[in-house]
């Protein structure tokens, strides 16, 4: 048995993993990162850019099908095949390939692969050959799709963003179950490429958006071109020529539909629950949760931190990148670890209109003095674009007129919220961010209107 003692040991390479071996290599070089499977994040495998590559294709075969308002006649023909072929190229080639090139420059006695648990505090042993004493470690060994035992019947056609992205032609019919960010994103642009596509909810919840009438408009907007199932229950799935789903409606309705395959995105499980924190002497309550600090992301009392996806909290690239420098900087420093500071919120979601959350939501603020601008996305902009659905809010500080946060749902909603992401880190009001100049036509007259119509209100 090989052992190796180091001052910092990092449980996944990832990009949290990588933000924290980022900052403590350049300190020290008593430190290993240890992963389990192929390198290359979760953004660049089976997340951000491959979701976002099948998007864009979806997002074309769209505009042929709609271009006719425009007056222009075209008809287009989907090859499925190309389509994932193309993706997998530009991920793998492009992104996986740039994470990669960073990887292969880390020494390799900084390198373990190999799947790692605790055996006692502080000592580690790593797949049946390695053991790693170190005397703080960063948990950084993200998640991994949750599948419930429901499917086990179908689970030979079941799919989940992890496998997806590997199928080799895309399916005549699928079933999203999940309303979340990924169940919308891709379960939008199977439907764009010509799969016959129905989603499932569970909660009658949809997207990310807080307001009762920002998820009013969600659903409204995205059922005139999906088939949701909002609310309600999978009782049963068997296998006949195709997977079988008996789907229970909240207010009783049962459907029954068969499909080529099942996409399962009903959530992701940290993998914490594989290195078996108790034997590290992490405690947990009466039903077996072991809490963190999730503003120092410190186990409080022990030198482990953790990171990234492995959080069970979902944080995107950014936020990732940035979770894994704190847990380094209070792991460099322990036991005088500090509050880190965040940035500003932001969550985008690539669905056509797109979803974005900024700052505070409305949920977070409703039991607040606050001021709600709000408007439908109906910009010139957007009537030039024939793109008016959705609407945006904004939240100001009733006393101040300061611009706390903002939900929004539309097209090109991406850029508008970065404006405003820009302006509640620099803690600007309503009345400053209006004296940036706006030009005509321009999707940003959308934000100067709304916050325009807040300050009426305020």
């Amino acid at each position: 048995m090989k052992i190796i003692d180091v001052e910092y040991a990092i449980i996944g390479a990832g990009t949290a993993g990588l933000g924290a071996y980022s900052k403590i290599s350049r300190k020290t070089d008593s430190l290993v990162m240890i992963q389990d499977g192929p390198y290359g994040t979760t953004c660049a495998r089976v997340g951000c850019m491959p979701s976002k590559l099948l998007i864009t294709a979806a997002d074309h075969a769209h505009d042929i099908e709609t271009s006719e308002f425009f007056g222009i006649e075209s008809t287009g023909t989907v090859n499925g095949r190309k389509v994932l072929e193309r993706m997998r190229r530009e991920r793998d080639h492009r992104f996986v390939a740039r994470n990669l090139q960073y990887v292969e420059k880390i020494p390799a006695h900084h390198k373990i692969e190999g799947r790692a648990r605790f055996i006692a505090p502080g000592h580690l042993i790593v797949g049946d050959g390695v053991e790693v004493k170190a005397k703080k470690i960063i948990l950084a060994c993200g998640s991994r799709p949750e599948i419930s035992e429901v499917f086990n019947p179908v689970l030979s056609r079941v799919l989940t963003s992890d496998t997806i992205f590997e199928i080799t032609d895309l399916p005549r019919s699928v079933a999203v179950i999940g309303l979340g960010v990924i169940a919308l994103e891709l379960g939008q642009a199977l439907h764009r490429l010509g799969v016959k596509t129905t989603l499932y909810g569970r909660s009658g919840k949809i997207g990310g958006l807080t307001h009762p009438d920002m998820q009013q408009e969600t659903l409204k907007t995205l059922s005139n071109e999906l088939e949701i199932y909002p609310s309600g229950t999978v009782e049963r799935t068997w296998e006949d020529e195709g997977a079988w789903i008996q789907y229970r409606q909240s207010h009783g309705e049962t459907v029954t539909k068969v499909f080529d395959r099942v996409l399962v995105a009903t959530g992701r499980v940290s993998n914490v629950d594989r290195l078996d924190l108790e034997a590290a002497g992490v405690s947990s309550d009466q039903h077996g949760n072991r809490s963190f600090d999730p503003d120092t992301l410190s186990y409080p009392g022990h030198p482990i931190f953790i990171a990234g996806d492995a959080t069970d909290v979902l944080p995107v690239w950014h936020e990732a990148f940035d979770e894994g420098r704190i847990a380094a900087d209070n792991a460099m420093h322990y036991p005088d670890t500090v509050d880190a500071k965040r940035r500003t919120p932001l969550m985008i979601y690539f669905t056509d209109p797109q979803m974005a959350i900024i700052g505070k939501t409305y949920q977070e603020l409703q039991s607040q003095e606050i001021i709600v601008g709000e408007l439908p996305f109906a910009s010139p902009r957007h009537i030039v674009w024939n793109k008016v659905d959705g609407r945006i809010q904004v939240y100001l500080e009733a006393r101040t007129g300061k611009i706390l946060g903002a939900e929004l749902l539309g097209y090109q909603a991406e850029h508008l919220a970065h404006i405003l992401a820009l302006a509640i880190t620099h803690q600007m009001t309503a009345e400053q961010v209006l004296e940036m100049p706006i030009y005509h036509p321009s999707a940003e007259e959308l934000l100067r209107d709304v916050l325009e119509n807040a300050q009426r209100k305020r």
